[in-house]
């Protein structure tokens, strides 16, 4: 499944073990953590035997999380990373693919010494924090995805796959242009706020534009396989804009739970905290129940 579904769903609609567990609180003494060499920048607040492991998508950051962060942390654990390449974490390296960016949560989550965690992956981290799930299945209960699988299980077509490369290739050759033109009108809604849209934008054409690239080129990751592989119910937390097809977890047996969060773009968690919160705090409890 391609790794930037989301704007091809939006055109054509158009490891160390540290000492301490996850039970105690952060330490006020941050870790340096690295996957392969690359420095993985993080925050760490909050205590708890349930860890809340926050995952950004592509071309911002982990301050993306923090209405998240202030929110939960008084109850739970709370990490936020930048993924490699992204924010303040490394970019000495020259892969950028799904099985990268697990490997990056994955070293996070090992070196802190984290258990019981839920990971939340907006945008193009579900896929990553499947990926991370796959190989941390005793650490990670549950995953959670932020406006993403919105077509599961869905076969790109040829013209799909044409279009795409056209797109890729365009940025390579003219980032800000065609960003604008793609993203800048289909990744908000009418009622984000312009505070928002002028955050993301500069998020993105703030950072390193190859990367970016490289991160949407990575197209051989098969979603669906994985998915099935993972063997764990997915929680969707979707802005209810853009409708979610559930087709595809049916069709492969894959459980799902989708909570909606109302006239928002691309960015529920921070367009409307609260709902958002609320809604996670509501996935929460039904996963203690399990």
């Amino acid at each position: 499944m391609y790794r930037a579904v989301i704007i091809i769903s939006i055109i054509l609609l158009s490891c160390n073990n540290a000492d301490t567990g996850s039970d105690t609180a952060a330490s006020s003494e941050k870790m340096i953590i690295e996957n392969a060499g690359v420095k993985i920048d993080y925050t760490d607040s909050g205590r708890g035997d349930t860890v809340l492991f926050f995952v950004h998508g592509w071309g911002i950051n982990k301050s993306y999380w923090e209405n998240q962060v202030n929110f939960f942390h008084n109850k739970y654990r709370v990490i936020t990373i930048d993924l490699p390449g992204y924010g303040v974490s490394g970019k000495n390296r020259n892969s950028w693919r799904v099985q990268d960016f697990g490997k990056d949560i994955d070293s996070v989550i090992y070196k802190l010494n984290l258990r019981n965690v839920l990971l939340v992956g907006h945008s193009m981290s579900g896929d990553i924090v499947v990926e991370a799930a796959l190989h941390a299945t005793d650490r990670v209960i549950a995953v959670i995805g932020v406006d993403n699988f919105k077509n599961f299980g869905a076969v790109p077509t040829a013209e799909t796959k044409k279009f795409y490369a056209l797109v890729l290739d365009s940025m390579r050759h003219d980032f800000r242009n065609i960003v604008t033109r793609y993203f800048n009108q289909q990744l908000f809604y009418k009622t984000t706020d312009s505070s928002i849209r002028s955050r993301v934008m500069n998020d993105i054409f703030s950072g390193d534009s190859t990367i970016a690239v490289a991160t949407m080129a990575d197209n051989d990751y098969d979603e669906t396989a994985n998915v099935i592989a993972l063997k764990k119910k997915i929680y969707l937390i979707n802005s209810d804009v853009l409708p979610t097809d559930s087709t595809g977890f049916k069709k492969n047996n894959v459980p799902f739970e989708i909570k909606y969060i109302h006239e928002t773009g691309h960015y529920p968690m921070i367009e409307k905290p609260a709902a958002f919160n609320e809604a996670l705090e509501i996935i929460m409890q039904e996963i203690k129940k399990d």
